[in-house]
């Protein structure tokens, strides 16, 4: 139902992103929108980069008069450094550096300069996410669905958060430090972790999490592996750079314990709902959602560009030598997370417009009060025998 391109380099003139399947009819808000961009750009530990860009997203095809039209919605975002760059003649770059794309762009294009991989490889990308998952998430917002996100690893310093903190409070605090953690004794420890981390000329990685909250169940599908939702949020979720493992809720935590302890019971509450004590699942059974939050984590590597020289290989000369430093984070894991909420919204709102269908917000409201919802009233079981009844020759 929706899908998303990006163009653009670095430091080239722009970013360029289409939105094409959003339907007529969505208010956008053009000043929480901005606020979205602001967001990633905050951060303990974040580089130059973020002190010379202000991104403000610029709407120039698929919404007139503040309203989405069902036309693609074309975005720009001017890359305010482009200008250092335009008249400049650009130094040869012949020696990769370990974790990036340098090398195996060139091996993959026949590129004879490295900076031709680094320049579109680069998380300067993700501005154009973020701001495609903005408009995704207004969407949702306007049918009830709640995105954030926090984090809870940087480096070795966790954060232990009680499972009965509510997630909207969990978003709420986290807004309020430069490392984006609920817990504020944690969010010290890891200030003074990244803080050691740059006197020590290194780079640091981490964990964030990122939630949706107000989602109905029945979301996806398991007739086919392309349609299972949770799937579908792994990926996109695992395509943001340096995200190296992606887990639905607590999944790796859940693999060391026994099925009595990681499956959520099934409870009949009072009103008829069919209910959950735990969320074990991540908000997924199956591969289609089950009304309970839809808990995403992410696990980001250290960034690859240091300051301390690594070694590697001069692609012109032959010789063995030592990388060059290029500008760049000594930790992405708070910033990253708001990329997280861009990538969750744009896949969520691609899976409920598949559920409901309808082109513009007057036929999806409807629609989405009639769902079928985790009610024993909404079940009806014929309680009867049955036979399968396949045709066999």
């Amino acid at each position: 139902m929706l899908r998303f391109l990006t163009a653009g380099e670095s430091h080239g003139p722009e970013l360029t992103a289409i939105l094409e399947g959003m339907p007529a009819g969505l208010r956008l808000d053009r000043q929480e929108l901005n606020h979205q961009m602001a967001r990633r750009q905050k951060g303990y530990g974040s580089g130059g980069r973020m002190k010379i860009e202000k991104d403000t997203l610029q709407i120039t095809a698929g919404v007139m008069n503040g309203k989405t039209t069902g036309a693609p919605i074309a975005i720009r975002l001017p890359n305010l450094d482009y200008v250092k760059w335009r008249d400049r003649d650009i130094l040869p770059m012949t020696i990769p550096r370990p974790g990036h794309a340098d090398l195996t762009g060139a091996l993959k294009y026949g590129y004879h300069e490295l900076r031709l991989s680094l320049e579109r490889a680069s998380a300067r990308e993700t501005a154009a996410r973020v701001a495609i998952g903005a408009i995704c998430k207004q969407l949702l917002s306007a049918l009830g669905v709640t995105i954030g996100s926090y984090v809870i690893r940087i480096g070795m310093i966790s954060a232990d958060i009680p499972a009965s903190m509510p997630y909207q409070e969990r978003f709420n605090i986290a807004e309020t430090n430069d490392v984006r953690c609920p817990i504020p004794e944690a969010a010290e420890r890891m200030q003074d972790h990244i803080r050691q981390i740059m006197e020590a000329k290194d780079t640091l990685g981490g964990v964030f999490e990122v939630v949706g909250l107000g989602l109905p169940p029945g979301l996806g599908s398991y007739v086919q592996w392309d349609r299972r939702l949770d799937a579908r949020l792994m990926g996109s979720v695992g395509s943001i750079h340096a995200i190296k493992g992606v887990e639905i809720g607590p999944a790796f935590d859940n693999a060391s314990r026994k099925g009595s302890q990681v499956h959520d019971e099934i409870f009949l509450d009072k009103g008829g709902r069919l209910i959950r004590h735990t969320n074990n699942s991540g908000g997924f059974e199956g591969g289609i959602t089950t009304g309970e939050p839809v808990v995403v984590r992410g696990a980001m590597k250290p960034i690859s560009t240091v300051l301390n020289p690594r070694r590697s290989v001069d692609l012109a000369t032959g010789e063995e030598t030592q990388t060059v430093y290029e500008r760049s984070d000594f930790c992405a894991v708070p910033r990253a997370a708001v990329v997280g909420e861009a990538m969750m919204a744009f896949t969520l709102a691609d899976a409920i417009l598949e559920k409901l269908g309808g082109d513009s917000m007057v036929e999806l409201q409807p629609r989405l009060v009639s769902l079928r919802q985790a009610r024993l009233g909404d079940l009806e079981m014929d309680n009867r025998p049955w036979r399968f009844g396949f045709d066999e020759e």
